[in-house]
């Protein structure tokens, strides 16, 4: 472990050891043989099933995750998978999610799936992916994930094999026992062989592969986003790519004596690779509290009690688990916590601020996307953190702020301080090659060799990143660029309000406008005009004062816990056009919001009466967004 504090540091790191000389794993499983072999009694995973900081839980030591894992790993080439066929999960937070996770990706191309995606979207990305075997729950008591999966199956045929998987050995007594009774029994609808995971396991060889593992750093992980829309892209990565998040993880911060826990889903990169892979490459003590996470019944309650429990000494998390902890006593010793790492989005510097005073707790904040196998940048552990920054690029990591046209050509850089689009080259970044469809890679790379990212950022004059914003969540108020960030701040700043997001709805005569959603703190009184009032005080730049702020119960997130603005946008634009068709006079609603691949947000709209195209496209012709009949 190096104590990374400045540029000067990084370019030592990377001046001192090339690259290629910085591990000497080729594999996942041949990064796993040699921490087994270094740390073998040493506690590896945990896993709880129930929050209490007294409830079972399940350790295990990093030679029975090795044996673990070569048994699985075995098990999947036993029932047909090669080099190149993928077996996905769609798994919760378990012991078997981390087993699954390396062994799929040691026997051939693992492919993690949300659990919380319907079955039209799983099924799409089984078929996307030509996934052989699945591997997810058996029937369980309030889950309906085993029939959701079964049915998303039956619409994917290319699945011959599925391996389920029973909690029930998670739980103590009297549950255990009462399980059986209360299991839930459902109608096979798929064709699929189905075997028990952990019985089959019993049968397999522990003490070493069955096979020869290809060692040429193939692709060995596919991992999905843009899911939540229907149409997902599947991202492909390589071996040393994920070994590059655990190298710079036990560069930067981790040994064989600390403690992540890690309350994130394992289908997500930030889980699996950043906090993973380091605890893989460095011999520390991975914890999953919940299969749920920080979204598991009592996990927020009992966070601190947990963190005692396993004397944790780095939490991650993102920014609404921030919020949500906040607000909790710290009623447990939790003085192993040394930091907090926190990512999938930005934190915003007042809520980063009210954190670091509420916890007293060092956090770091972190740069990285799934196209770039996760880690790109970090704020130094041990040097000047700057709040709202995300630091420096990790050794070996290339930045550009470039500006680009839409076929990636780089037009020119950007000077310092001035925004541009985030562009990134290095050890996660498969150049030409992010997606598994080479379509989706055209115009995705800037000057051949950068991955452009999407997200607009600057540099200063000392190296520190700055993310200003998304390109796609720019608001464009009549030609001028409002960064939601902007409003988000300033609604932040005030006592009552726990999160924020902030999108462009349509308008008729500057195209869109900004308009914040809000999520209160418990017991908070405050309403949706005194934030108007208070974001109109506190923002300088008229034209990025809201339209509207919106008090709601809960803000829509993502399962890694970042406000989900596609939604937010689709309840703009569904309110906008049924006003707008109201006030025309016509009987007409917006059924729903809709992603079309081609269109982007499409409002469908209902009669409720007689109403023609044409009175539609008159009463619709100011707004900005298509429209349709629901089908």
């Amino acid at each position: 472990m190096i104590e990374v504090a400045t540029r000067a540091d990084v370019r030592a790191i990377e001046t001192s050891q090339p690259l290629a000389e910085c591990w000497t794993a080729r594999s996942l499983y041949e990064m796993l043989s040699q921490t087994a072999d270094r740390f073998p009694d040493r506690p590896a995973l945990s896993f709880q099933l129930k929050s209490g900081p007294r409830d079972k839980a399940e350790t295990l030591t990093w030679r029975e995750l090795r044996e673990q894992v070569t048994r699985a790993a075995n098990l999947f080439r036993r029932l047909g998978i090669g080099d190149t066929d993928v077996i996905a999960y769609v798994l919760p937070n378990c012991t078997d999610a981390v087993v699954t996770l390396l062994a799929g990706a040691t026997a051939g191309i693992v492919n993690p799936i949300n659990p919380l995606l319907d079955e039209r979207q799983i099924a799409g990305i089984l078929h996307e992916t030509g996934a052989r075997a699945v591997v997810t729950l058996a029937p369980f008591p309030k889950t309906d994930l085993n029939e959701k999966v079964g049915r998303a199956i039956a619409h994917a045929p290319n699945v011959e094999v599925v391996l389920e998987i029973d909690l029930a050995r998670h739980l103590g007594f009297p549950e255990s026992w009462i399980v059986p009774f209360i299991r839930p029994r459902h109608r096979r609808t798929h064709k699929a062989n189905v075997v028990e995971f952990r019985a089959s396991l019993r049968g397999e060889r522990a003490s070493e592969l069955a096979f020869a593992e290809p060692l040429d750093d193939r692709v060995c992980a596919y991992f999905h986003t843009g899911g939540t829309t229907g149409e997902p892209k599947i991202v492909q990565h390589r071996a040393s790519g994920i070994l590059y998040n655990g190298w710079c993880g036990a560069t930067y911060m981790f040994n064989e004596r600390d403690v992540l826990i890690c309350p994130l889903p394992m289908f997500h990169v930030l889980a699996a690779y950043p906090v993973l892979m380091s605890c893989l490459m460095s011999g520390a003590h991975f914890v999953l509290p919940t299969p749920q996470g920080f979204r598991g019944a009592g996990v927020l309650k009992n966070f601190w009690k947990l963190v005692e429990r396993y004397r944790v000494t780095f939490m991650v998390m993102v920014p609404t688990a921030a919020a949500a902890l906040m607000n909790r006593p710290v009623d447990a010793d939790i003085s192993t916590l040394r930091f907090a790492i926190c990512g999938s989005a930005a934190l915003p510097p007042e809520l980063f601020r009210r954190f670091e005073a509420a916890v007293d707790l060092r956090i770091c904040e972190g740069y990285g996307l799934t196209e770039a196998t996760c880690l790109v940048a970090i704020n130094p552990p041990h040097g000047e953190r700057r709040i709202g920054s995300v630091g420096f690029p990790f050794p070996h990591t290339d930045i550009r702020i470039c500006i680009c046209d839409e076929d990636g050509t780089i037009l020119r850089d950007c000077a310092v301080d001035e925004a541009g689009e985030i562009c990134v080259a290095g050890p996660g970044v498969e150049a030409g090659a992010a997606y598994t469809d080479p379509d989706r890679n055209r115009g995705l790379f800037a000057g051949g060799t950068h991955l452009r990212t999407g997200d607009l950022g600057r540099i200063d004059a000392d190296g520190y990143i700055w993310i200003t914003g998304r390109a796609k969540d720019i608001i464009i108020r009549g030609g001028h660029n409002i960064d939601p960030a902007v409003i988000e701040n300033a609604l932040m700043a005030h006592p009552d309000v726990r999160f924020v997001g902030a999108v462009g709805q349509p308008d008729a005569s500057s195209g869109e406008v900004p308009v914040a959603y809000v999520e209160l703190h418990e017991g908070a009184a405050v309403t949706d005009k005194d934030l108007l009032a208070h974001a109109r005080d506190n923002i300088g730049e008229r034209a990025a004062q809201p339209r509207q702020v919106e008090i709601v119960a809960e803000l829509p997130k993502t399962a890694v816990g970042k406000v989900h603005k596609p939604e937010l946008r689709k309840q703009a634009i569904a309110r906008v056009y049924g006003d707008t068709l109201r006030r025309a006079g016509l009987p007409v609603s917006v059924a729903a919001v809709v992603e079309d691949r081609k269109l982007g947000l499409v409002a469908a709209l209902s009669r409720e009466g007689e109403a023609s195209d044409a009175d539609v496209d008159e009463a619709l012709a100011s707004l900005n967004r298509p429209w349709r009949w629901v089908e």
